[in-house]
């Protein structure tokens, strides 16, 4: 059975990429050769469909690691530390107000807008 796995991924199945579809298509050719019982054909699909949900799953965790890696070199800041800098500046806008003697400009909650009138 593991010859077969390897003759459909070598007439270029690539698993991380096929659909259901392209593999039934590939093993009932592999069925009509002769290579495989059609008794087989059935877990041979479901192990290669498998085998490409569990090659999926390992291709986008390696792809989000990276463009983490690569934000983090960057230095591009995470959403929580642009809320946590906008609840600092809503916190200092309160806080200039009343010592000027004004009323506040905005909550923290609420989000930060240009008021200039260049």
């Amino acid at each position: 059975m593991s010859d077969l796995f390897k003759k459909a991924i070598s007439l270029g199945v690539g698993l991380t990429v096929v659909s259901k579809e392209k593999i039934e298509k590939v093993v009932d050719e592999l069925v009509k050769k002769g290579e495989l019982a059609p008794s087989e054909s059935r877990a041979l699909v479901d192990r290669l469909v498998e085998r490409g949900e569990e090659e999926r799953g390992m291709f986008k965790t390696a792809v989000q690691e990276q463009v983490q890696r690569v934000l983090k070199e960057l230095k591009v800041p995470l959403q929580s530390d642009i809320a946590i800098l906008e609840a600092r500046i809503a916190a200092l806008e309160t806080r200039v107000a009343e010592l000027e003697g004004e009323a506040p400009a905005a909550s923290p909650d609420e989000p930060l807008t240009d008021t200039r009138t260049d």
